[in-house]
């Protein structure tokens, strides 16, 4: 299966109100995408929104707090979008997974994540294509 990049896109703020995580599908095919993150006290994975082909999902809504989150996609098909920094996922379903380690214990697969840079943006839009 090929690895895809992930092309990074700084949006343009436009204002507090709006501001969000935002991940855009440069694809001819639906993707679906898993969030890694970071509370500062907690690291938890979450998944999956769908993101149609040539459009965009909302992950997170609010001015963003953290200098990096994680993306884990893919397209069921063609391509995964992955990184280095591992999470725990459950492939074929909805999930909340609290902490990184142990995730075949726990009942979770394991998955590589991309680490996202924001800069300390209060918005960021990440695009996926191939």
């Amino acid at each position: 299966m090929p690895l895809f990049a992930a092309t990074m896109v700084l949006a343009l703020p436009a204002g507090a109100a709006h501001a969000s995580l935002n991940v855009c599908n440069k694809t001819l095919l639906p993707a679906r995408v898993a969030l890694g993150r970071f509370d500062g006290t907690n690291w938890s994975s979450q998944g999956w929104w769908k993101v149609p082909p040539k459009s965009c999902a909302v992950l997170l809504t609010g001015t963003l707090v953290a200098r990096y989150y994680y993306l884990y996609a893919t397209d069921n098909a063609a391509g995964t979008w992955e990184g280095k920094t591992h999470f725990c996922v459950v492939p074929d379903a909805k999930f909340l997974a609290v902490g990184r380690a142990d995730c075949k214990n726990r009942g979770f697969d394991r998955r590589g994540f991309i680490e996202i840079d924001t800069g300390q943006s209060p918005d960021w839009t990440q695009t996926l294509s191939n």
